[in-house]
């Protein structure tokens, strides 16, 4: 914890309700080491997105601190980037103009950043498409955007909340495949929020599991797999290993149970 590049101690987070204080985020404390790649995997409402937004600063901590390159998080942090699962790309500037965002709400050199912004999107396949309008780009081509946007200034540390969740598995799939191998370039340290279990073991250095409602840290699961990772690798008994205890800790929370299963078992039985 002491040499994380992004250490959460203690956080919590209560919203008051007419019915009373309810806990979002309970005490949680973890450590993500410079260059490391974390996911917060758990149900929804556990409240792993409102833990990356309290560590962009974008919303207060109830308890707790968060200190990120040794500096304490009190506010909005800027030297950082963030994706979303929506693009929220500006439909009426072009995909280059659209990175350039950065450019202009930073005062940052336009030409150094367009240069690098025309690498990322070679480097995610969008090579030639700068020019283009987002509504002329399907949704996978749009999120791929995003994460460049995110990326065009250099920022050390990027957020990323569940991105690829509503995208198609066979886009899903190659965004794992292209976050893994700008992650591997880039060597950027990511804090990664998802709801799949095989997401976060294929694309993770660290897992950890959050409890359902209040979050807490159930458990932590470092994944120990060979970079770079392909899909091959998700046959692999080390791989089931992983999302296998993961499920099981749900189905110990009831996250995850087979009701259908057990009820269509109980009704066969009394029948016979």
């Amino acid at each position: 914890m002491s040499e994380a590049f992004l250490k959460v101690e203690g956080v919590s987070k209560v919203y008051p309700t007419r019915q009373g204080e309810i806990f979002a985020v309970d005490d949680v404390s973890l450590g993500l080491p410079e260059h490391g790649f974390m996911s917060l995997l758990g149900p929804s409402g556990c409240g792993k997105s409102t833990l990356l937004l309290m560590s962009a600063g974008l919303i207060s901590r109830t308890a707790g601190t968060i200190v990120i390159c040794g500096n304490p998080v009190e506010r909005p942090y800027t030297d950082l980037g963030i994706v979303f699962q929506d693009a929220n790309l500006l439909d009426w500037r072009r995909v280059i103009d659209n990175l350039l965002i950065q450019a202009e709400f930073r005062g940052l050199d336009k030409a150094r950043l367009r240069d690098h912004g025309l690498k990322l999107l070679h480097m995610v396949g969008l090579a030639g498409y700068e020019h283009h309008y987002p509504h002329e780009l399907s949704g996978g081509m749009r999120q791929r955007v995003s994460i460049c946007r995110a990326l065009v200034h250099d920022p050390p540390l990027l957020l990323m909340d569940e991105p690829f969740g509503a995208l198609d598995a066979l886009t899903r799939d190659q965004l794992n495949l292209d976050l893994q191998e700008i992650w591997m370039e880039s060597r950027k340290t990511i804090l990664f929020v998802t709801h799949s279990i095989t997401e976060a073991v294929f694309l993770s250095d660290t897992v950890i599991v959050m409890t359902p409602q209040p979050g807490r840290v159930g458990a932590v699961v470092d994944i120990d797999l060979p970079r770079p990772r392909e899909f091959a690798i998700r046959e692999t008994p080390a791989f089931g290993s992983y999302t296998k205890q993961i499920r099981g800790l749900f189905e110990t929370w009831g996250v995850l149970t087979d009701r259908g299963v057990r009820t269509t078992a109980v009704k066969r039985r009394e029948a016979d």
